[in-house]
């Protein structure tokens, strides 16, 4: 217990320390994002908060881990820090999104081939169980890669990737620290410590953006974590085995990875690079709802909560009907925002009118300027 409460705590305090030194720094040299006509934000924002996310957690772990009992770790920092220049360069400098994508596949080579980071077996989902070799590395390049551009595209209002990070890292923390799995949990209340940190900084209105080096990172430590849990969390050898491990995974990873694949899917048929900016990711749904960034994150991190909790509680009818019951239910909760009405616009000519208006609306009162220009 000690360790997890050090590593959290560390994290916290290293990355709340950098973030104004950080912030400081990108003022003096300009290091902004700038907004364009995809931007939701309206003034230049600096966008290197992942540098804090990376040091508390980085110092964090190296503090307090130890290798000797940690098999594979050294691999996870290895790949971490291939994740930490590649975004770097990208919010710097821009990458195309092949070489985004080359540099992933190199993390994802360094975890799974290095630090063992395999899903060996579907546990009963479909009737399938053990995977041969050559199927189970392509699904796990396949996860990790879907996973770590999870959090990178869900990045897109303020506190949301952040504090998704925070409730799925603590959910995989508390479970390895439950069964006694010390060095898992540590990774993840490190992490959690360090966007904790930083969602002080972040939540609405962001005075910094955590860029593409705090989301790839955010979302490589989840794809370490979730193989972990899948492979482990429903054996007898654990003192507190889960059925339905796939499920309950696939659940607390669920809004992020399923607004990613929708949106993979949708450029896909569009015959459009499956990296291609774009709108149609739920937060720029919702915010075509009228919807306020922080009710934005509150609304999608309760949602993602009352996934875990439904997965949770049906574990025991199996993968097979687990999955699929998450797979419609994530459908129905999507058409549901889609299909929100949407505020009305109108232009009213009196302010005092306002007080008149019952329904929801968004409202631009002419000024007289306005008035003489509409008379003419």
């Amino acid at each position: 217990m000690e360790i997890i409460l050090l590593a959290s705590i560390l994290a916290f305090i290293i990355t709340y320390a950098a973030i104004p030194v950080i912030m400081n720094v990108a003022e003096i040299k300009k290091l902004y994002d700038v907004p364009n006509a995809r931007k939701i934000h309206a003034t230049p924002v600096p966008s290197l908060g992942g540098l804090g996310i990376f040091a508390g957690f980085i110092v964090s772990c190296l503090l307090t881990i130890s290798f000797a009992n940690a098999q594979g770790f050294q691999y996870y920092f290895a790949a971490a820090l291939v994740i930490f220049f590649l975004g770097l360069k990208d919010d710097i400098l821009i990458l195309t999104p092949m070489k985004k994508f080359i540099g992933q596949i190199v993390a994802a080579f360094i975890i799974i081939y290095k630090g063992g980071v395999v899903i060996k077996s579907m546990h009963g989902f479909m009737g399938i169980y053990e995977l041969p070799e050559a199927i189970s590395l392509i699904l796990t390049y396949l996860t990790v890669i879907v996973i770590i551009n999870s959090f990178n595209l869900i990045d897109g209002v303020d506190g949301l990737a952040a504090g998704l990070g925070i409730f799925t890292t603590l959910t995989f923390g508390v479970y390895f620290y439950i069964i006694g799995h010390t060095e898992y949990s540590a990774l993840a209340f490190a992490m959690c410590g360090s966007l904790l940190a930083f969602l002080i900084f972040n939540r609405a209105p962001a005075r910094i953006f955590m860029g593409d080096t705090g989301s790839l990172l955010i979302g490589l430590i989840n794809a370490i974590l979730v193989v972990h849990f899948i492979n482990i969390a429903d054996s007898s050898a654990v003192s507190f085995p889960v059925n339905a491990s796939p499920a309950i995974g696939i659940a607390i990873l669920i809004i992020p990875l399923f607004d990613t694949l929708r949106v993979f899917s949708i450029r896909i048929l569009s015959r459009r690079s499956p990296f291609s900016p774009d709108r149609n990711h739920i937060h720029h749904i919702l915010l075509d709802r009228g919807m306020s960034h922080k009710a934005i994150s509150f609304t999608l991190i309760m949602v993602n909560i009352i996934f875990v909790a439904v997965a949770f509680l049906i574990r025991g009818l199996g993968n097979n009907i687990v999955i699929p019951i998450l797979i419609i239910l994530a459908f129905a909760s999507f058409a549901f925002a889609y299909y929100l009405r949407k505020p009305r616009l109108i232009v009213v000519k009196n302010e005092e009118n306002i007080l008149q208006l019952t329904t929801p609306s968004k409202i631009m009162p002419l000024n007289p300027t306005q008035k003489a220009a509409e008379h003419n």
